[in-house]
Order: structure tokens, then sequence, then C-alpha cells
């Protein structure tokens, strides 16, 4: 279950999630964004371990809920 009360979220990582949210892939935000895959993929493992969510999807949900 996410915690309640996550580590604050950095202006790259918020990036990254507004458009997880918009359904793009890790490339897809990559290229927006002008970094490379992996620097997404790490932003979202900060994501997912600050919240407490185990999946992408979990962490979706929760920035849903945090709207």
């Amino acid at each position: 279950m996410p915690s309640p009360q996550p580590t604050a979220v950095t202006a790259a990582e918020h990036a990254v999630l507004r458009r997880l949210l918009e359904g793009l892939s890790n490339r897809s935000i990559a290229a927006e964004l002008l970094l490379s895959p992996r620097t997404v993929e790490s932003h979202i493992s900060h994501l997912l371990a600050k919240t407490g969510c185990r999946s992408r999807t979990q962490l979706l949900l929760w920035a849903l809920a945090e709207r």
C-alpha cells in the first residue's frame, strides 16, 4: 500500500509522472523531455520508492488520487 506522506517529488519526477498519466512510454517521455530512457527509468524508480508503490500502475493510481 502506498504511504500517505511521501518524500517530496522533484520537478523532474513530476514532469515524468505527468507524462506517465498521459499514457506515454518511457521512450516517448525521454524524447519529449530530452532525457535518456535510463534517466526516465531512474525517475520512475525514485517515484516508486518515495510513494511506496510497487508498480507503475499503482503509481498512476496514487497520482490520480493526489490530484
